[in-house]
């Protein structure tokens, strides 16, 4: 049996071949080919060894994954496939380790990865691909992390990918998409202000990533065929989370957004009758308990919710450090799940205090891994919706149409059926009535006028959450789309560039009930008050309310009232930026500022002081200072990044963290329009392009599309593309 690669005018690689297994083998050869480095940098980041070439900097994400278990989770997950899937992955697995040699010679990065890190040390040092999987730093600065040459004897060599790898890439990319660290900033939260604060805080941040998706009905189109357009929101880096591939074999001919790594097309793709996409369901299904450990001369036992003291398994790791001695980490698992946090001796600031992760591959050995064959041999809605049973993790909102008129509105993956403490707080594991009951049922949702909005709002999934996004995206996007009776695919670019800020009336409103401001404070409020509220990135207005925005949080961040929560307790690194307070108060300053009381802070004077501060430097034009910022594994490359027009609740959501940056390090992962009257009028981007070689044809050539809003042709037939090679 033989594949092809073929290629677009974008270096998009289309797949032909004559079975399933050898077009997957095809796929992952190909994706060593263009991501290489990609590739390999997540295969290290997902068994915890990624410390070993990119030095300390990368040590707090290495312990977490050894802790957790990441890779262990893989081998029980890929055990657990169904024969024929497990067949497919190993056959990508072995396409691959077939690619990779080759791939390795044309990255550049393999040549420089020998590195000798001095990173700077403490809550700035985080890894900023912390930030993709939902982390910003205390100081919105990445690693100071300069790699020293590598010498010959030093080049990185790529290694062997094991059968599992893809899952433990799958599993690395989105442990924490669940957010769990966010309940230690509840428990910090009621500690020191009381329960009744954390409604205060609780808001969308860049904590989570999200998305924007939505599906206009046949009845709404100017084809009479369904539209589904949006953009998943993530942190961007370089190369892209998202490679545009199209797969074709008898069985089926799917284009859509894979993530390199792994087989297949999950997240958004289209099989010429049926197309799917997803966004975040903001769902909770990741437990934290309370551990009392105890070492014994046996190992460490863990005390269990029926008062008795069960044996915790325990074995020692050693995560070797480029420039660096190794460091060695013991890995516990209590019957809750791994120690995340902690151990026997408790914290490094004497709290004796261990914590154990609970998550559902772990439990149940399933990333639903099992769905991604029904995918791509969709014809319908509802093999949509059957294969959509199958899944895992993430717990995604699904939406689908088919050519026949058929529509889907759904939430799909595992969440445990528990008390609603679980939900919420870290829960002690010595208490009964914390146990895990089985699986929630997966709710599904309605149309409204011939449309459905998803953008991490309450919805469908509103039964398995705790926190969502604010309205604004949804509310935005729902809008925009009342505005027009009939829609057409190429229209929906216009809805991915929206920059009409939502969160902006809070602040605006304390700003009108101001007076006795100086003459140049005074102007600048009237011209924000005149502001049409779009974040463009050559308006002057977007970039003063932002200054001014960004004042006031820094002035409330410093209030005495928020001071016991300015220092973090002494938890893992990996987790501070959940705690960090700054950010913590830039996306939640609605709230905040429409409190009826603040913990008797003056909030019309510290608005009034953000105002004539900024009055007496006011800033230049958005984008000058919103530029792109993507997450690169070696920090080293310079490219000057475009200006970014929109913000963190703009429906064009490109995320800076008010108070600390205006960098934008989060937003659009890609865009896509899946029109179901004709696959080939269907549209798509990416942030970078399709290739992940600095230096190459296609790394960057998609940037100034994305840039704009415009997006690249969907092309499936073969006689349009050029034949590259037979694999």
């Amino acid at each position: 049996m033989t594949a092809e690669i073929y290629r677009d005018a974008w270096g998009i690689p289309h797949l032909r071949a004559d079975g399933v297994r050898e077009l997957a083998r095809a796929q992952g050869r190909v994706t060593a080919l263009d991501r290489a480095w990609q590739l390999e940098v997540e295969r290290h980041r997902a068994q915890g060894t990624s410390a070993s070439f990119l030095g300390a900097g990368a040590l707090p994400w290495d312990l977490l994954a050894r802790r957790a278990r990441l890779d262990d989770t893989a081998r029980r997950c890929f055990d657990a496939l169904d024969s024929e899937t497990a067949d497919w992955v190993r056959a990508y697995v072995d396409g691959v380790n077939e690619g990779l040699a080759e791939g390795a010679r044309r990255a550049p990065e393999f040549a420089r990865a020998g590195v000798s890190a001095a990173p700077r040390r403490g809550a700035g040092s985080i890894d900023m691909r912390l930030r993709r999987a939902g982390a910003s730093s205390h100081d919105g600065a990445a690693a100071d992390r300069r790699p020293v040459p590598a010498t010959s004897a030093e080049r990185m060599a790529p290694g062997r990918w094991e059968p599992w790898t893809p899952l433990a890439v799958w599993l690395a990319v989105h442990i924490l998409f669940a957010g769990f660290p966010a309940k230690l900033w509840r428990e910090q939260v009621v500690r020191h202000l009381g329960e009744d604060a954390v409604g205060l805080f609780a808001a969308d941040g860049p904590g989570t990533s999200g998305s924007n998706g939505w599906l206009v009905s046949g009845g709404r189109t100017t084809t009479g065929a369904a539209v589904i357009a949006g953009d998943p929101h993530r942190f961007i880096e370089d190369p892209g989370i998202y490679q545009q591939i199209h797969l074709s074999c008898p069985e089926f001919d799917v284009v859509g957004l894979a993530v390199p790594g792994v087989p297949g097309i999950a997240h958004f793709g289209h099989t010429g009758t049926v197309a799917w996409a997803i966004t975040n369901a903001m769902a909770d299904y990741h437990d934290l308990y309370r551990e009392r450990l105890r070492r014994t001369g046996a190992g460490v036992e863990a005390l269990g919710p029926d008062g008795n003291w069960t044996r915790a398994p325990m074995h020692t790791e050693v995560i070797e450090v480029a420039g660096e001695e190794p460091v060695r980490v013991e890995v516990i698992e209590t019957e809750r799940g791994p120690v995340i946090i902690g151990g026997p001796e408790g914290l490094d600031d004497g709290t004796l205090e261990a914590v154990s992760l609970r998550y559902p591959p772990r439990i149940a050995g399933d990333l639903g891994f099992d769905a991604l064959l029904p995918l791509l041999r969709a014809r319908r809605v509802d093999d949509v919706d059957r294969a959509f049973d199958r899944w895992a993790e993430p717990v995604n909102v699904v939406l689908a149409a088919d050519t026949e008129g058929g529509l889907l509105h759904r939430v799909a993956g595992k969440v445990p059926l528990r008390d609603t403490a679980n939900r919420t707080r870290l829960v002690p594991a010595w208490e009964p009535g914390h146990e895990w009951q089985g699986w929630h049922e997966m709710p599904y949702g309605e149309l409204t006028d011939g449309t459905a909005v998803m953008a991490n709002q309450r919805g469908p999934s509103t039964p398995l959450g705790v926190e969502f996004a604010p309205p604004h995206r949804a509310d935005r996007i729902t809008a925009l789309l009342g505005e027009k009776k009939e829609w057409a695919a190429g229209d929906m670019s216009a809805i991915h560039m929206d920059t009409r800020l939502g969160s902006a009336a809070p602040l605006l409103d304390h700003l009108a009930a101001l007076d006795d401001l100086t003459p140049e404070a005074a102007a600048l409020r009237d011209r924000l008050l005149g502001w049409d509220r779009r974040m463009d990135a050559g308006s002057t207005e977007a970039a003063v309310f932002a200054a001014v925005r960004a004042a006031v949080v820094r002035h409330l961040a410093e209030h005495p009232a928020f001071a016991a929560l300015a220092v973090p307790p002494a938890y893992p690194e990996v987790f501070l930026p959940w705690l960090a307070l700054v950010p913590r108060i830039g996306f939640a300053l609605e709230h905040l500022l429409r409190a009826e009381e603040l913990y008797g802070i003056d909030r019309p004077a510290t608005v009034r002081a953000a105002v004539e501060e900024v009055a007496a430097e006011p800033p230049g034009s958005w984008g000058e200072s919103h530029r792109l910022a993507p997450w690169r594994a070696l920090p080293d490359t310079s490219y000057d990044e475009p200006g970014l027009s929109g913000d963190h609740d703009c429906v064009l959501c490109t995320s800076a963290v008010p108070g600390v940056t205006d960098l934008a390090a989060r937003g659009p992962a890609a865009r896509y329009v899946w029109d179901l009257a004709r696959r080939e009028d269907s549209r798509w981007v990416v942030p970078f392009g399709a290739w992940g070689m600095p230096g190459s044809a296609h790394h960057r050539d998609q940037l100034p599309l994305w840039t704009r809003g415009d997006l690249v042709p969907v092309v499936t037939d073969f006689d349009r593309l050029t034949r590259e090679t037979d694999v």
